[in-house]
């Protein structure tokens, strides 16, 4: 295509275009990126901090505004989209805040004792970001909040359904005071990102989205010698070993695999269910997604149309679906599926979207390795009401993160990223402003 198009997946609509960076237009954003990175670099890290406060706090500001802009282009019901913004808003507020201590020098003690060492944070140069559609503020505040604190520079490539809110973006960047250059938004082809990748100026790529696309820019940008953070797909377990409230424990799944319209990467998606709860817990899960209906379309009818075929593979391989409604355009019913096996084709596969896979455990044992047996490994949830228990099961999940009894708990401050083919390198948090950083050693005998 020639453009970006806002899509509504409610009405199927196409609400406006935008057309597609020119080759000469892209050389032009490198070279402007590259160019505003020295003055960028230099300039006092409070006054990069106090910019990137600001751009937090016009987030904030228009919360309702921009979250409109979302629901136009991926479906999310305005409330979450709001939620969004305003959690964006707080990652651009955690680095501004620490952005001093983040990026302080850190003294060497030296072996010999003679003269001083420190490692000295310093930024690379210009980096390109490439984002999804799921979450397209939260996803570029994680990336840029960070980078533009350290004294980067970034090119940013969002995804071709949301073009409305990358421009939202990049026009509160210009008023919250980031100079020329610093901050360019590119509606660019995949077929003009290798070329980005190649050029000299680029020290490095962030993509989130999936494990085909990861791969692709991870080839280029080896060849190129560029570093890759890679945050890609995830299929994360929810064990239930225990509780002292199944209602309570229901809701928390019933909002970690629906939340989005079960469509993030972390969402829980596959429920593993320690034998003596299984049965209970299955029923009133079932129960609950019935209540939840047609809420909310899915981000496109491509999206729902993949689903569907997942779901329907599933099936015809021998699992169970159990389905809170019929499946109408992008508007997906929540649905349950039970007797998935290895041999079974979806099994390994992530499913983007209001589905989950139920499982029994037989033991603690059992619960671990099913929860491993994936390709995945982005993030889990472990509920029990044995600590000792729960922590134990932390250690052998071959994930990037854990959550012990509680969903929704994601903050600026806790590092994201996962491992196996969800990726690798981190956000969020200290790690997170780590990853694009040269860590340059300075020792002086004098």
């Amino acid at each position: 295509m020639d453009f970006y198009a806002v899509v509504d997946p409610a009405t199927g609509e196409q609400v406006s275009t935008y057309p597609n960076t020119s080759d000469a237009e892209v050389r032009e954003a490198v070279a402007a990126a590259a160019a505003a990175h020295a003055a960028w670099s230099t300039r006092p890290v409070s006054e990069r901090a106090a910019i990137v406060r600001r751009i937090g706090e016009l987030h904030v500001e228009r919360a309702q505004e921009l979250g409109a802009i979302i629901q136009r282009e991926m479906g999310k019901p305005l409330a979450d989209a709001a939620g969004e913004v305003e959690f964006s808003g707080a990652i651009y507020a955690y680095y501004a805040d620490n952005a001093e201590r983040l990026l302080a020098d850190q003294p060497i003690e030296l072996a010999d004792g003679e003269g001083t060492a420190v490692i000295r944070p310093s930024s690379v140069g210009t980096l390109l970001g490439i984002m999804p559609w799921n979450f397209p503020y939260y996803q570029v505040a994680r990336f840029a909040g960070p980078n533009l604190v350290l004294g980067n520079t970034i090119l940013l490539k969002h995804a071709s359904q949301c073009p409305e809110s990358s421009a939202a973006i990049a026009a509160i960047c210009v008023e919250a005071g980031v100079p020329a250059g610093v901050y360019v938004n590119l509606y660019a082809t995949i077929a003009q990102l290798g070329g980005i990748i190649a050029d000299p100026s680029v020290r490095g790529v962030s993509l989130t989205g999936s494990e085909r696309a990861g791969a692709a820019v991870a080839e280029i940008a080896g060849r190129n010698l560029k570093k890759v953070v890679l945050e890609l797909g995830g299929s994360d377990p929810f064990i239930v070993m225990s509780t002292d409230d199944l209602d309570a424990t229901v809701d928390a799944a019933v909002f970690a695999r629906n939340d989005n319209t079960g469509q993030a990467c972390n969402a829980a998606k596959r429920f593993i269910i320690i034998d003596e709860l299984y049965d209970a817990f299955l029923a009133m899960y079932t129960e609950k997604i019935h209540a939840l209906g047609l809420s909310s379309p899915m981000s496109s009818a491509r999206a729902a149309t993949g689903l569907a075929e997942q779901v329907d593979r599933a099936v015809a391989s021998g699992a169970t679906l159990v389905s809170a409604g019929e499946r109408h355009d992008t508007f997906f019913p929540a649905g349950v599926l039970t007797g998935l096996t290895p041999d079974n084709p979806v099994y390994y596969e992530e499913l983007f979207g209001p589905v989950a896979q139920v499982y029994r455990a037989a033991d603690e044992e059992d619960a671990i390795r099913i929860a491993n047996d994936t390709p995945f490994g982005l993030g889990s949830y472990v509920f029990s009401t044995d600590q000792a228990q729960a922590l134990r099961i932390a250690d052998r999940l071959d994930t990037g993160m854990v959550f012990i009894n509680g969903v929704g708990l994601d903050a600026p401050d806790l590092p994201f990223g996962g491992t196996k083919q969800s990726g690798f390198g981190r956000e969020l948090g200290s790690l997170g402003i780590e990853e694009f950083l040269n860590k340059k050693m300075i020792r002086s005998v004098t």
